[in-house]
C-alpha cells in the first residue's frame, strides 16, 4: 500500500472574524481586526496535519466550480498533497468563524450540499484500495464510502464533532469506525458506552477543549489527559485544534504506538494549533511533535 491515510470529505473555506468577546455585545456595529480567509475545515486539517507528520496522505471530496474550489485546488498543487474531487453545482463549503481574544469560537457553517447527496464511488474507491487507513468526515456523501473501506480491510476513523449521542445522522459513522473522535460539548454520559455496544470501535477519544481529553479504550477504564500548556505558544485561536489532535493521534497509531501515547501526541498537536491565528496555518511537524512529547514524557 502506497498511501498511509485517505481522508474522505471535509474541505472548505473559513472566514475568520476576530471579535471582542463571545457572546457578541448587543450593539449595531463592531469593528473587528482585519478579516481573513483560509482553506480549512476538518478533512483538510487531518490531511495536511498528517502530511506534516510524515504520512503519505490524500484527500477526496466534493467541491464547487467556483473561486473557493479553485483556491483549494491551487493550494493542494502547491502542497503536493493529492486531491481527488467531484464537482457539484451547490458549490464549495464555507464557514464564518467568530473568534474571541481567548481563542474560543462560534462557527457559522454553510454545508452547501443538499441532504442525501450521493456521488460516484470512483471518487474514493481506487484510493481506498491503496490506503492503510481511511478517515471519513461526517459528510452525507461520505457515509457511502464506509462499506468500501471495510471491504478493503482498512482501519477507519471518524470525528463526530458535537454529536449529542442521539442524532441519527452520525450513527453510521459512529458504529463503523475503529477509532472514534467526538467533542464532549453536547455528549451525554451514555454515548461512549453506546458506541462500544453498537459498533466496532476499539477506542473512543472524547475531546474537552481546555479540560483536555478522555481516552476510552474498549474494556478498559477511561484515562483523562489534561490539556497541554505550551508557554511559547499561548492560545490565540482554537480553530483546527481538534483536527490537529486527530492527525497526531493517527500518526502515532499508524506508527504502532500505544493508544495512550497517541493521545499524548494529539494533546500536544492540539495545543500547538491553538498558538497561531487562523485555521490550519501552522500545524505541528514531526520534529516539533517529537521534541515536545519527549518533554512531557
Amino acid at each position: 500500500m502506497d498511501l498511509d491515510i485517505l481522508v474522505i470529505g471535509g474541505i472548505g473555506i473559513d472566514t475568520i472574524v476576530r471579535v471582542p468577546s463571545l457572546p457578541l455585545p448587543e450593539v449595531e456595529t463592531i469593528r473587528p481586526e482585519p478579516i481573513e480567509s483560509y482553506v480549512a475545515h476538518t478533512g483538510h486539517g487531518v490531511a495536511l496535519g498528517s502530511q506534516l507528520l510524515g504520512l503519505r496522505a490524500a484527500l477526496a471530496d466534493v467541491i464547487g466550480d467556483d473561486p473557493e474550489g479553485d483556491r483549494i485546488r491551487r493550494l493542494y498543487d502547491d502542497l503536493r498533497l493529492p486531491l481527488h474531487t467531484t464537482i457539484h453545482p451547490s458549490g464549495t463549503r464555507r464557514s464564518v468563524n467568530l473568534v474571541a481574544p481567548d481563542g474560543q469560537r462560534l462557527s457559522l457553517y454553510d454545508a452547501r450540499h443538499p441532504a442525501g447527496l450521493r456521488v460516484a464511488p470512483e471518487l474514493w474507491r481506487e484510493n481506498v484500495a491503496r490506503a492503510r487507513h481511511v478517515h471519513v468526515s461526517i459528510m452525507d456523501f461520505a457515509r457511502h464510502a464506509l462499506p468500501d473501506a471495510l471491504a478493503a480491510g482498512c482501519t477507519i476513523s471518524t470525528d463526530l464533532h458535537d454529536w449529542d449521542g442521539r442524532n441519527e445522522f452520525h450513527k453510521d459513522f459512529a458504529t463503523t469506525a475503529d477509532i472514534v473522535f467526538v467533542s464532549m460539548s453536547t455528549l451525554p454520559p451514555d454515548a461512549v458506552d453506546w458506541i462500544f455496544a453498537n459498533g466496532r470501535a476499539k477506542v473512543v477519544v472524547a475531546m474537552a477543549g481546555a479540560d483536555g481529553s478522555y481516552l476510552h479504550v474498549r474494556d478498559q477504564a477511561p484515562q483523562h489527559l489534561p490539556a497541554v500548556d505550551l508557554p511559547e505558544r499561548p492560545v490565540v485561536d482554537s480553530n483546527g485544534a481538534g483536527d490537529a489532535y486527530v492527525a497526531a493521534f493517527l500518526a502515532k497509531h499508524l506508527d504502532g504506538d500505544t493508544w495512550s501515547n497517541a493521545a499524548v501526541a494529539g494533546s500536544v498537536a492540539g495545543a500547538w494549533a491553538c498558538g497561531s491565528p487562523g485555521t490550519h496555518t501552522n500545524l505541528i511537524t514531526a520534529e516539533e511533535l517529537a521534541a515536545r512529547t519527549r518533554t512531557i514524557g
